[in-house]
């Protein structure tokens, strides 16, 4: 078990615990900071956790639900306050429902979360803050005590797992709901690079092609939020293209954007794509969550091979940034 001490302190209204690891300081920040790995242990054991969106960022959101062992699902969400990478970060937990939204009805927790180097590996010091000694005492009763021991006795599992998220594998699609799919893939890059990637159209037409033997002659991007942007393909030796449309919904430069996505000439219904980057050890981790219209929609387009025509795009973003991959 990692934790070494709690402590209830109920004159400053605070539950202190305390974790010792023998994993790096680095690769138990990047733990949290990874939504594949944090919810591998954020959760107890019975009650499995899923972020739907995680923004580890100073005025940024998570999002994430707890499944129990009859199916039963409870959402939670964080507004993360303040982040200091490396080093520490703050939320506002909420209990939530299932759009993400808080539920004023029951009490929130303040929490600090601070990261430091040991001569054995890394501590982890977290400090839940709470509003009244009622909302202590109802927490407690609720079992977060017994839960955060369970939860953290999961996470020397996922550190001492280097494989599963290292940063030379390659994309990564996981469902999150019967219309939702998470891609993640670090990225061997620092965050502004990857972010003006994504935003400089001249680079985008290097690398966002899929396959080889395709072109973009069309990339007209969408610089604020409710602008449209339009990007259009055609195989290299002339031939049918396709091409996808959509509005810029949210735009929190370097590490967020949200756009709508549609195929050109069809009348399928749009998705939602949500992109988050995160700046790991390796580089910069990019998550894309797309919510689909209905499961059938999101077969259907997992079926052409999204996540191979993804991962080759990729590989040729990181040699066009690689000459500035992080030490």
């Amino acid at each position: 078990m990692p934790v070494t001490t709690v402590e209830k302190d109920l004159d400053q209204l605070t539950i202190t615990i305390v974790a010792d690891f023998t994993a790096s300081l680095q690769r138990l920040w990047d733990a949290y900071l990874d939504p594949r790995q944090i919810e591998r242990f954020w959760g107890p054991p019975t009650y499995p956790a899923t972020f739907l969106r995680h923004d580890a960022v100073s005025g940024g959101r998570s999002v994430y639900k707890m499944t129990g062992p009859t199916g039963d699902e409870h959402y939670g969400c964080w507004e993360w306050e303040a982040l200091t990478p490396g080093t520490s970060f703050e939320v506002v937990d909420w209990f939530a429902d299932a759009t993400g939204a808080p539920n004023t009805e029951l009490p929130s927790t303040r929490m600090t979360l601070t990261f430091e180097a040991t001569g054995t590996g890394s501590r982890l010091t977290s400090i839940a803050k709470f509003g009244s000694l009622e909302q202590l005492e109802q927490l407690v009763e609720m079992g977060m005590l017994e839960g955060t021991r369970e939860a953290m006795s999961q996470i020397d599992a996922v550190l001492a797992d280097l494989a599963a998220f290292a940063a030379d594998r390659a994309v990564d699609a996981q469902f999150l709901s019967d219309t939702q799919v998470r891609v993640a893939r670090v990225i061997r890059g620092p965050l502004d690079e990857v972010w003006r990637a994504h935003t400089d159209a001249e680079l985008m037409k290097q690398w966002l092609l899929g396959p080889d033997g395709w072109t973009m002659p069309v990339c007209e991007i969408a610089t604020n939020v409710g602008d449209t942007y339009r990007y259009e393909w055609e195989p290299a030796g002339g031939g049918q293209g396709f091409g996808f449309t959509g509005e810029l919904l949210e735009s929190e430069a370097p590490t967020r954007a949200v756009t709508t996505e549609a195929m050109i000439g069809t009348d399928f219904p749009a998705t939602r794509n949500e992109l988050t980057l995160t700046p790991v050890e390796t580089g910069t981790l990019l998550t894309l969550v797309i919510t689909y219209a209905n499961v059938e929609q999101r077969d259907a387009i997992l079926a052409t091979g999204m996540t191979d025509g993804m991962e080759t795009s990729y590989a040729r973003l990181e040699g066009l940034i690689g000459n500035n991959v992080p030490a």
